[in-house]
This record gives structure tokens, sequence and C-alpha cells, in this order.
């Protein structure tokens, strides 16, 4: 050490520790063979606590406010020094200065999914994350229970470990809580202080205290959640027998407006087809005399369009057939009296001997065989 090292040393008299990192809980002051100077100043600000550790042995922790390193003041360093009235040399020790303030949003999250049987879905997997704060409750516990003699601790070096024992504990308060799957975004804030409450005795025991403690998502695996999706969806529909007719009347009002743009479509052709044909007939020299009219005759009306029907077996439709294949249905017993059908523009299912098409299909099946031998 140089003379001027060992002069200023001797004359700086003022201990203090400014942080803007906003990680670091613990910082060593740094001093020349640790020499303190007897009658220093030691200046603790709020949110701090300065910690002094003498030949490995925790002698003080001060508190924030102004002080004036003597005898008066210490007495643990004094019966740890034996020093005499008046004796006016530096002594050797390490002031630790500790940060307790709280460090918040920090994360935590669960790594691997949690099995709990749920009193709805039966066993599932669930899955959390949240954040949480801590503080430094008790600084010389800290001190001789994690930061030993680190002479820059930060949050990073203990944050893997807090979240262990949050992850831990969650799983167990979750298991134990018997709140079904689809109330635990409604007691999120219960679990949360459930969790911090059981976590307390274990991080007391480091000096820390959880202030606060959130959980911010509870899920469930994709795949449960997609088929919670189909359930929800089928609760919206509501009664699926009307839900089909009304997709069978939308996809027969879908087929009415193709019709109508299909007959104006030939309408214009056959106008365009009457226009070349009178093109035709005019010459240089005027009109050509026309032709015999055929005898006029109303033209047949278009045929109607065969029915569909739609069977009900078991809870499920089935269909659509045409009235034939419901005889040849009717012929080999696919077909009963009194299964439900249903046809567009039909009020509701009826059952096949009550409509009076398909009744006929009943009465027109031929008799029984005559015995063998006969």
């Amino acid at each position: 050490m140089g003379i001027l090292d060992f002069l200023s040393g001797q004359f700086i008299d003022v201990i203090h520790w400014t942080d803007d990192t906003r990680d670091t809980m613990v910082s060593r002051f740094e001093r020349e063979g640790h020499e303190i100077k007897y009658g220093a100043k030691l200046t603790v600000r709020e949110g701090q606590a300065a910690v002094f550790v003498h030949e490995g042995q925790l002698a003080d922790v001060f508190t924030p406010g102004l002080y004036m390193l003597e005898t008066n003041n210490m007495p643990i360093m004094t019966s740890l020094q034996h020093w005499d009235h008046g004796f006016k040399s530096p002594f050797k020790s390490e002031i630790y200065f500790v940060n307790t303030t709280r460090f918040n949003d920090l994360k935590w999250g669960t790594k691997n999914p949690i099995i709990v049987r749920d009193p709805e879905f039966g066993p599932v997997r669930l899955r959390s994350y949240g954040t949480y704060s801590v503080k430094v409750s008790d600084p010389a516990r800290f001190l001789t229970e994690i930061v030993g003699t680190d002479g820059e601790f930060t949050m990073d070096e203990i944050s893997y470990q807090i979240r262990n024992i949050i992850v831990q504990e969650f799983s167990r308060s979750i298991a134990l809580s018997n709140i079904p799957v689809m109330d635990m975004a409604a007691n999120t804030r219960e679990l949360g202080k459930m969790v911090s409450t059981e976590i307390s005795a274990t991080i007391a025991e480091y000096g820390l205290t959880i202030p606060e403690l959130y959980i911010e998502n509870v899920s469930l695996p994709p795949a449960v959640e997609e088929v919670m999706d189909k359930r929800s969806s089928m609760g919206v529909i509501g009664d699926l027998n009307k839900f089909t007719q009304f997709q069978a009347a939308e996809a027969l009002g879908r087929e009415g407006a193709a019709g109508a743009a299909l007959q104006t479509g030939l309408g214009a052709g056959l106008g365009m087809q009457m226009g070349q044909a009178a093109a035709a007939q005019t010459g240089p020299w005027g009109p050509r005399p026309a032709a015999a009219a055929p005898a006029s005759h109303t033209p047949p009306p278009p045929p109607q369009p065969d029915k569909v029907w739609h069977l009900a077996e078991n809870g499920q439709t089935k269909g659509p057939f045409s009235k034939a294949a419901l005889g040849r249905m009717a012929a080999d017993g696919g077909l009963k009296r009194e299964t439900y059908v249903w046809t567009p523009g039909q009020d509701g299912w009826l059952k096949a001997d009550d409509v009076a098409e398909l009744a006929q299909l009943f009465t027109v099946l031929p008799p029984p065989p005559p015995p063998a031998g006969a």
C-alpha cells in the first residue's frame, strides 16, 4: 500500500452506501486491509441496515441513522476488541450493507404440470405462474445463513431457491384445497394468501419475508381446453334437433337462391336467341313472310322436386333419403311404422305411420309367402 493510500485511509471517516442496480441485496464496504478508523461516521439510509463482522463473528447491526463509531455506542465491538478507554487506533472489521426494501415483480411458475384430482373432471394436470415480492426482515440471519462472505450478493442468487419453495408449497396447497378447476380463477387471491402463509416459516429461516404473492393464471393442458371449448359450443347451440332443422332450412334457402339465379340466366339466353331469330327473318327488302305459327298450347308445369327425409334413431339423425329409398328400407325392415321422420316444411318429428306419404309404404308390401310344399 502506498503512503498516499495509507494517509487517505486514515483521514476518510465517512462510511455509507448508495445503490442504483435495483437487484443488489448485500454489498460489503471495501477498505484497504478492512481498517475502520475509530470515531468514523457511519450513515445508514432508509431501506438499509449495516452489519459489522469482526474476525468472522457478527458484532453489531445498525438500523437507519447516523452513528459515530466509538466504544460508547458499540458495546459488542468493545467486548470483542477489549479496548481501553480512550483507545483511538483503527480496528479491522468488515461492514456489510443490507438492502431491506422490497424486491418486486419476481417471477415464479411450475416447470412441470401438477396432477390434482378434480371433483368434476377427475385427475387433471395443471400449470400455474405468477409474481411475488421478497424483503430482508432479519439482516443478521440473512448474512449468516445465505450471504456468508460474498461481497456482492444479488437477488438472482437466491430467487431460484425461493421459486422452488413457492412451487412446492403451491402444489401441496392446490391439492389440499379441493377447489374445482372451473372455480380456480375466482379463488386465485385466496390460494396466493394460503401459499404465502405456508412458506413464511421456511423463508423466515433465511431472514426473509414474502409480503406479496400473486397467482396470475392456472391453466389446463391444450387438449383438455379444446374439449371444454367444444362443450361450451354445445351449450350455446342448445336443442340439437332445432339446430339441425335450422341448418336444413338455410341449405334449402341457398339452393332456392341458386335456382332463381339459374332461371334468370336462362331467361336472358332465351331473349338473346329470340332477338337473333328476329334479325334473321328481316332481309334488305323488309321483313320476310312469317311461317305458319304452330298451334298454341300451354307448356306443362315444372315437375315437383322430390322430398328428402331424415330418420331419428337412438338420438342420432340419419339421411337424407328419397321416398324410393324409404320404400326399400320398409321392405327389408330398416323403416318401421314407429320410426320418427322429418322433411323440410314439416312441423317437428313425426312417426312414419302418421305421415300419409309414408304410411302407404307399409300397405303395399306383399303378403307373406305360402308355406313350403303348398
